[in-house]
């Protein structure tokens, strides 16, 4: 993904994720209220923006998990990890780790450029 391509994704500003309170988490049916709407248009409409939510969020987490990849794979630390190491903490391959600590270096990079 392009600097451009994440700078248009971040200006699009979907619906915010909101925590439920733990009574709605521990009712297995429930999902952001979205069982007890009826219109069928507000339901598309709300699980639309939901899902849009949930696209950004997830991709802004995996940047968040490549940059953190990047830091603890860093040669210049005295305590850094290997990417076998970095799989292992993440549940990773290592070649996804390896993969990862790239993509982290490459955020890192165009973070300090900017």
């Amino acid at each position: 993904m392009t600097q451009s391509e994440r700078n248009d994704r971040q200006r699009l500003r979907p619906a915010p994720l909101l925590f439920e309170p733990s009574e709605a988490v521990a009712d297995p049916e429930h999902f952001f209220d979205l069982e007890s709407m009826d219109d069928p248009r507000e339901l598309l409409a709300r699980a639309t923006e939901l899902t849009q939510a949930f696209r950004a969020a997830t991709d802004r987490s995996v940047e968040f998990q490549a940059m953190a990849a990047a830091h603890l794979a860093d040669p210049r630390r005295f305590d850094r990890l290997t990417a076998a190491d970095v799989a292992e903490r993440a549940e990773w391959t290592e070649d996804y780790a390896k993969k990862m600590i790239e993509f982290g270096r490459s955020l890192l990079d165009a973070s300090s450029t900017a």
